[in-house]
Order: C-alpha cells, then sequence, then structure tokens
C-alpha cells in the first residue's frame, strides 16, 4: 500500500496580506534625508533692476476727509484740491456738505477719520450717507503705530 505524505493532501495557500514596515523605515529615512539637506540648499536671490526718479513726482489725489469726533460733532474736510474747505456740520447737513465739497464728482474719495472714543455706529452713518451720495470709493484713516 502505497503512502502518502501529509503534505499530499494539503494545498498550497497564497499570502494576500502585504507588510509594509519595510516601507514605513524607507520613508523614514527620506525624510530624515530632507530634513537634514534642506537647510543647506540655497534659497533663490532675486535681483532688482534700480531706477532713478523718472521726472516729477505726481501731485497727490484730491480727496474729501471727514472727521468724526468722540462727541459726535462731524467736520468735512478737502484735502490736495483747490477748493479749500473747513465746514463744521451736523448729521442732517451731511449730504450737501459731501456734494459741495466733492463738486459733483462721484471719483473723488471720502476718507472718514473717525476719533478712537466715537461710537462706531456713527462712523458707520458716515460711511452710509457717503455710499448714499453716489461715492464710489470710501476709506477709513487709521495712523500707525510707531
Amino acid at each position: 500500500m502505497p503512502t502518502v505524505s501529509a503534505s499530499r493532501g494539503r494545498r498550497k495557500r497564497f499570502v494576500s496580506e502585504i507588510n509594509v514596515v519595510p516601507y514605513i523605515d524607507v520613508m523614514l529615512v527620506l525624510l530624515v534625508i530632507f530634513m537634514v539637506t534642506a537647510p543647506l540648499v540655497p534659497t533663490g536671490q532675486i535681483d532688482l533692476p534700480t531706477v532713478g526718479r523718472a521726472g516729477p513726482q505726481q501731485q497727490a489725489e484730491p480727496y474729501v476727509e471727514v472727521v468724526v469726533a468722540a462727541d459726535g460733532n462731524l467736520r468735512v474736510l478737502t484735502r490736495n484740491s483747490p477748493l479749500q474747505m473747513d465746514l463744521p456740520v451736523q448729521r442732517p447737513g451731511l449730504a450737501l456738505a459731501l456734494r459741495e465739497a466733492r463738486g459733483g464728482d462721484p471719483r473723488v474719495p471720502v476718507v472718514i477719520s473717525g476719533d478712537g472714543k466715537a461710537r462706531y455706529e456713527q462712523v458707520l452713518e458716515v460711511m452710509d450717507e457717503a455710499r448714499n451720495q453716489g461715492v464710489e470709493r470710501v476709506g477709513l484713516m487709521v495712523r500707525t503705530r510707531q
């Protein structure tokens, strides 16, 4: 009687698992290499060309400044304009003062300089009134810290 070996009766099983440990080791080595060599790579330097002044300086653009004081009082001033105006106004007369200061030109910007202690609502009301008058550019003036 022939003997049947134990291995003949069993079939080989396929291994369906992937061992990722070697891949993680390779990634860690690459990470260390990049971390060490990155500071050694020279950064790009750009030498910008220099030029002298190209003629006379441009004249500053005219604008209208609305000053909102801490007590709520308003002043309308013209800046860099041939029409010099420094007019204290009340809230109802602001629309007329803005129209007069801008000379009817919607491109003349309006800058609002509010006191640090003025109510925020008052500054927003001035901005809203400027927008209602058709002003295309409204900005807030700030002082830089020194």
